[in-house]
């Protein structure tokens, strides 16, 4: 293979959103040179402090970046490690023929990042500056002073109408067969998918032209299973979709499992039903989601002490817990469980942030709203498993409330991507709406 010359090598500028995202982001450039604005470090330093995952990647970078310098002057082209790799440095805010803070009549520091990509890009003139930034609005600007700009790529996922859905249909299934699974609760993969692969715990829906059964591929034994209509804690499937899901849930050798639905389908509602029939099995169960502040203002914004500021955010998880709690009588047993559970805090709704540094043993633990996670999080999440934990991120990879993350880049789509085809994992995406005809009406229509 041909050797990359200085002349092939590109520059790549990157904002601080990109940093935010993955704080290792400098090194997965292969063999290109990196440039870090000294804007971005000013503003890194106001990430510093705080426990969320963002304050995290700012420290982490930080002192990634002092170890790559090891005593250099950040000024000048340093090695970054390996010998694959290319060089970065820290670029100043310079004068060049355009200013970004004229051109667009402010004074920021996004147009501080865009005049050290026009300074580099005037002394580089043989090579090619790239602006890397997960701000869609700051590679317009770039685009408009004619800086190429891109997203930043690396664990983004290629096309999200191809993820793994975990359910498929085969209509042309043999009548004896779909007996047989009835019979016997099983039969040998070859039967039904003949030579093709098969993804473990995939569900499917056997038809043929007489009967129909519910079923999933069961890798370790190479079956096909018949899977049951489960109701859990007086919550019954309405769907297959539905059914498969609760069936994930409440398999014990399934440790991992990810729900994907648009809004109404019953993502949280049946994970967190299928969490309180499993009370026993567990020592806690913890339900959790990202804040995603209103208007991107801190939740220091809100009035009142921290619970008043966080009911906001933690309300449509009561919501759901109380619609369990109202198929039940007031003197049922279950109705009781319920209460006592909130009350001695063996049922937790929390926010997602209040969970974090913890070991997870010996807990059912649902993340909400999981498409509002980064990759990064998803990964810290799952890496907190202790013995006997079970994992639920459910969400609408489609309903991003989070700046800097879309369909591709968010950690519900990296998690379905990555992880499929493990024996301990399972996927289902819902489709149908459950909710109401009118909730319906407008995800079809509007």
């Amino acid at each position: 293979m041909a050797k990359t010359t200085t002349k092939d090598k590109k520059i790549f500028v990157l904002d601080t959103s990109v940093i935010l995202y993955a704080h290792d982001s400098i090194l997965n450039f292969a063999e290109h040179d990196v440039g870090i604005p000294i804007t971005v470090l000013e503003e890194l330093d106001t990430f510093k402090k705080g426990n969320d995952t963002k304050n995290f990647e700012a420290r982490e970078f930080t002192r990634l970046l002092d170890k790559l310098a090891a005593g250099k002057m950040l000024q000048d082209w340093n090695p970054l490690n390996g010998k694959t790799k290319g060089k970065f440095k820290v670029l100043m805010e310079t004068d060049s023929e355009v200013n970004a803070h004229k051109v667009f009549g402010e004074r920021k520091n996004d147009h501080s990042i865009l005049n050290a990509a026009l300074a580099l890009k005037a002394v580089e003139k043989k090579r090619q500056v790239i602006l890397v930034s997960k701000d869609i609005n700051l590679r317009l600007k770039a685009k408009s002073l004619d800086i190429q700009a891109e997203d930043y790529e690396t664990g983004k996922i290629k096309n999200v109408s191809t993820l793994h859905t975990g359910k498929y249909e085969l209509d042309d299934v043999a009548s004896d067969v779909i007996d047989d699974i009835f019979k016997k609760g099983a039969t040998d993969k070859k039967n039904v998918l003949a030579r093709k692969k098969a993804v473990a715990n995939s569900y499917y829906i056997l038809k043929s032209e007489k009967n129909s059964v519910l079923s999933r591929y069961n890798s370790e034994e190479k079956t096909i299973e018949k899977v049951e209509k489960m109701p859990v804690y007086g919550i019954k499937p309405r769907n297959a979709e539905q059914t498969f899901a609760i069936h994930a849930m409440m398999n014990p050798d399934i440790r991992l499992v990810s729900i994907n639905g648009v809004a109404g389908t019953g993502k949280t509602l049946i994970a967190l039903a299928s969490a309180l029939e499993q009370r026993r099995n567990f020592k806690q169960i913890y339900l959790a989601r990202p804040i995603v502040p209103l208007s991107n203002k801190d939740i220091g914004y809100l009035p009142g002490d921290i619970k008043s500021k966080l009911n906001p955010y933690m309300e449509p998880l009561w919501d759901n817990l109380k619609l369990i709690q109202s198929q039940y009588k007031e003197s049922d047993k279950e109705f009781k469980a319920i209460t006592d559970m909130v009350n001695q805090e063996k049922l937790m709704i929390t926010p997602l942030a209040y969970i974090r540094g913890r070991s997870l043993s010996n807990i059912f633990f649902i993340v909400d709203e999981a498409q509002n996670l980064t990759p990064h999080e998803i990964k810290t999440i799952i890496t907190r498993a202790g013995e006997n934990c079970k994992i639920v991120f459910t969400g609408d990879i489609y309903q991003i409330d989070t700046p800097y993350l879309d369909s591709q880049s968010n950690g519900l789509s990296y998690l379905i991507d990555r992880i499929q085809d493990h024996p301990m994992y399972a996927h289902i995406t819902l489709e149908k709406g459950e909710r109401s005809d009118l909730a319906n009406l407008a995800n079809e229509l509007l």
